[in-house]
């Protein structure tokens, strides 16, 4: 299965010039059973990286853009009147994938953004009172741009709280833009990529993951970071028990793709800025990321 795993990060950079930390990062989100969320301005890879991830796995890919326009049923499917049988039949929506990218997610209306919540929660979506499960693994990239406010709406703390992580890509350095340049004439196109493992391969990846260690006193740092959260002064609003949760499988997610069977206090400290910066509301004009940050000098590895 680590060599899956490889194959899948090779795939990966075969389209992403540099960004380890960025790839390595929304493999959690996969591994741990969770949802990420792309931060950046256009232009940086979001959707590449997306689409990448879900060429590499042999499963249904699926690719909403978000518009003021869309419907919750555009995205969770609806029964539509077939009259040759006399009775209504379900279409599904573009949610019945495994791989799921929503792009552009705050230009979709707080309704449809809501339509997201019971699948990105239960992996399930329920029409007319009738549930129907989503394929497995079911795993959402969501991105949007967090400079251009025009003819947006914000995500909910509700719809922020069900990603797992969020992360910027950032900036290409020099070297890597003109690795990007040389490139151009024979990188790897998206369509070119070749599926490297199967749907049911991750799910015993995620499997995998669920078996490593994370020992009480890890488990007591990875509390206290969180519950410092809900009590700091510059926090109106503190991470939810869904953000401890998540800490806890993404902390094993990233230990796994590091070679480990057991998490260490390094492997909190990387993630903790992408696992919870995003499900805080300050009550100051300070960015959350640089709340964590401080946070993370003020908690102790070892409780007092």
């Amino acid at each position: 299965m680590r060599d899956r795993l490889h194959r899948l990060t090779e795939n990966l950079h075969h389209a992403i010039v540099g960004k380890d930390h960025a790839i390595q990062l929304v493999l959690v989100g996969l591994l741990s059973g969770g949802h990420v969320l792309l931060e950046d301005v256009p232009g940086v890879g979001k959707t590449l990286l997306a689409k990448s991830l879900a060429k590499s796995i042999d499963g249904i890919f699926q690719r909403l853009q978000c518009t003021p326009d869309l419907m919750p049923t555009d995205v969770t499917g609806t029964n539509i009147w077939n009259p040759k049988r006399g009775e209504f039949e379900f279409l599904p929506g573009p949610v019945f994938a495994h791989i799921l990218l929503v792009d552009e997610i705050n230009r979709a209306t707080p309704r449809t953004q809501a339509a997201l919540l019971e699948v990105m929660e239960e992996h399930q979506v329920t029409t007319d009172g009738v549930s129907r499960s989503v394929p497995t693994p079911f795993f959402t990239i969501a991105t949007q741009n967090p400079v251009e406010y025009q003819g947006t709406f914000p995500l909910p703390e509700a719809q922020m709280d069900r990603f797992a992580l969020s992360l910027s890509l950032g900036y290409p350095d020099e070297q890597e833009e003109l690795q990007m340049i040389q490139r151009l004439q024979s990188s790897t196109k998206v369509t070119e990529i070749e599926p490297c493992i199967t749907p049911l391969e991750i799910q015993q990846l995620q499997k995998n993951c669920r078996e490593v260690r994370v020992e009480p006193g890890l488990q007591d740092y990875i509390l206290r970071l969180v519950r410092s959260t809900r009590e700091d002064g510059e926090i109106t609003l503190g991470a939810s028990p869904r953000g401890t949760v998540a800490m806890v499988r993404s902390v094993q997610a990233y230990a796994y793709i590091q070679g480990r069977d057991y998490a260490i206090p390094d492997d909190v400290k990387f993630l903790a800025p992408h696992v919870l910066a995003h499900r805080l509301i300050p009550s100051s004009g300070r960015q959350t990321r640089s709340i964590v940050d401080r946070l993370l000098t003020q908690v102790p590895v070892t409780a007092k």
